[in-house]
């Protein structure tokens, strides 16, 4: 027989309804940083609940960076404030299931990467600007030394652009996706045959763009940051997709 097969019904579990109000109120905020629940005894009587489910919700709301909850503790659990690390693991969990193409993940990282190198050209300190070229120092080195250094190194010069852009949501953002495509390609990164070649490309690049974050030229450290991008992860894009990704090129 045709049509749709459908699923059992899962009843909703008590405890996630008491995790959604709890939320809803601190993404409101009728809660604030600093204040505390309700004892656990008063949060039974208030959603009528028992005190198996208090304490799953208060779990639950703990592991997403929400509160801080203390088994006995006389007092309710502590509502916390914004923290880099929560939006991070949910960031990171959104970029997984949202089943977003490496297209798309590149793209953004484009867009990402060249605001980001944008406002480092303009606002970086000269502290910053010497961690920068110390990183593209340290590729050098890693070339002949072997690819995992290589990548510390690429790695440590995107977090100083990223940290001297100042936006605390570019450096999360940065950082999220660029683990998930280094995932996604991480097995064709090491077969490729022409690693050192790619390597030494990748070093071109990166001095471009310094030498443009050196001379305080936001636009073209911009424009040479998304061309990196773009001749560093074009390949490994499926033709189909790649007009995406040249639509940000200048």
């Amino acid at each position: 027989m045709g049509g749709p097969r459908f699923e059992p019904v899962r009843t909703v579990r008590a405890y996630e309804r008491v995790v959604e109000q709890v939320e809803e109120a601190i993404e409101s905020g009728a809660l604030s940083p600093g204040e505390r629940l309700p004892s656990e005894r008063e949060l039974m009587v208030q959603f009528s609940v028992s005190r198996s489910t208090v304490r799953e919700a208060l779990r639950v709301l703990q592991a997403r960076g929400l509160v801080r909850s203390r088994p006995g503790d006389p007092n309710g659990a502590e509502v916390l404030p914004f923290s880099p690390a929560a939006l991070h693991k949910s960031m990171t969990t959104l970029a997984r299931v949202a089943e977003l193409s490496l297209a798309e993940l590149v793209q953004f990282r484009m867009v990402l990467d060249s605001s980001a190198v944008l406002l480092a050209a303009r606002l970086r300190t000269d502290a910053e600007l010497a961690e920068m070229a110390a990183a593209v120092s340290a590729m050098r080195d890693a070339v002949e030394a072997g690819r995992d250094a290589f990548g510390e190194a690429d790695v440590v010069f995107h977090d100083v652009v990223a940290r001297a852009s100042g936006n605390k949501l570019i450096q999360i953002c940065t950082d999220v996706v660029r683990s998930i495509v280094l995932k996604l390609i991480s097995e064709k990164l090491a077969d490729a045959d022409d690693r050192e070649a790619l390597m030494r490309q990748s070093i071109r690049h990166h001095e471009e763009v310094l030498a443009a974050v050196r001379a305080g030229d936001g636009p073209l450290a911009a424009q040479l940051s998304r061309k990196a991008m773009y001749d560093y992860y074009a390949g490994y894009v499926q033709a189909d997709e790649r007009s995406a990704l040249r639509a940000l090129l200048d």
